[in-house]
C-alpha cells in the first residue's frame, strides 16, 4: 500500500521540519491550543516556498465550535481566497448546524470558493451525530478527504469507526486518520483501520532563548509556560513514517 503522511504543521519552521523528514504534505495551522485556526498570510506564503511539500491551510477563524455565524462565513471565504493567492494547494475546513449535522449551505458554498484545490473536512466530522450520513454527504459535495480520530479522544480509540469509515468510503474518499497518532501506534492504527493515510504533528517542546525572565507576566493562560514553544522535529517526523514502514 502507498501511504501519505501529512503534518499538523504551526510554523513554517515545523513545515521545513515536515520536508525534511520525509513527509508529503502539512495541514498548516495557528492557534494549536485551540485545535488550529487559520495562519497568517505571512506564514502561507513562507510555507509555499518550500520545495515538493504539498500545502494544506486550515480555515477555521476561531476556537470553540464549528457553528458559523454569516459574518464568520465571510471571513473563511475570504480565508480561502488569501490562501489560494498565496499558493495553497489545499484548504481545510468543516461548518455543522446546531443539531449536529453537517451545515450543507455553508459547505456548499466555501466548496464554491476552493474550486479547484483539493478540500479536507477536518475534525469538525467527529462531532457529528450520524458519521455514516455525513460520510456521504461529503462525498456528494466533492470532498477529497475527511481528517477523523474516529469520533474519539485520540486515533487509536478511534481505530473501530475508522475501518469502518475505511470500508464504506471505498475509494469514494480519503479517510485521513489523525490525533494522536505517533511513532508507537501509527503500525498498530494501519493495520487496524486500513488507512493510507495518516496526520500527526511529530512536535517537541524547544527553549526560549531568552536569558532575562519575568516568571510574573503572562500573555495567556496563568499557568503556561510561555519560555517553551512546540515545534516539529526532524527526527519525530523521520521516526514515526519509518515506524509504519518499517525503515
Amino acid at each position: 500500500m502507498k501511504y501519505m503522511f501529512e503534518i499538523c504543521a504551526n510554523s513554517a519552521e515545523s513545515c521545513w521540519a515536515a520536508r525534511q523528514g520525509g513527509a508529503h504534505r502539512v495541514e498548516l495551522c495557528a492557534g494549536i491550543p485551540e485545535g488550529g485556526t487559520t495562519p497568517s498570510y505571512g506564514e502561507m506564503v513562507a510555507a509555499r516556498q518550500i520545495p515538493g511539500l504539498r500545502l494544506h491551510v486550515i480555515i477555521r477563524p476561531r476556537g470553540g465550535d464549528f457553528v458559523y455565524t454569516p459574518q464568520e462565513l465571510d471571513i473563511m471565504e475570504t480565508d480561502i481566497k488569501m490562501a489560494r493567492q498565496a499558493g495553497a494547494d489545499g484548504v481545510v475546513f468543516g461548518c455543522l448546524k446546531p443539531d449536529a449535522t453537517l451545515d450543507m449551505p455553508a459547505m456548499e458554498r466555501l466548496m464554491k470558493a476552493a474550486e479547484g484545490m483539493s478540500v479536507t473536512c477536518h475534525r469538525a466530522f467527529d462531532y457529528v451525530a450520524d458519521p455514516f450520513g455525513a460520510l456521504e454527504q461529503l462525498i456528494g459535495l466533492g470532498v477529497d478527504r475527511i481528517l477523523t480520530s474516529g469520533q474519539q479522544v485520540n486515533a487509536l480509540k478511534g481505530a473501530p469507526l475508522l475501518a469502518e469509515l475505511v470500508r464504506k468510503a471505498d475509494g469514494r474518499i480519503i479517510i485521513l486518520c489523525g490525533c494522536g497518532v505517533n511513532e508507537k501506534n501509527i503500525a498498530e492504527l494501519a493495520r487496524i483501520t486500513g488507512a493510507s493515510e495518516f496526520h500527526f504533528s511529530a512536535r517537541e517542546n524547544v527553549e526560549s532563548t531568552m536569558q532575562v525572565r519575568n516568571p510574573d507576566l503572562a500573555m495567556g493562560a496563568a499557568d503556561a509556560d510561555e519560555y517553551v514553544r512546540p515545534v516539529t522535529t526532524v527526527k519525530r517526523v523521520h521516526d514515526t513514517i519509518a515506524a509504519l514502514l518499517g525503515e
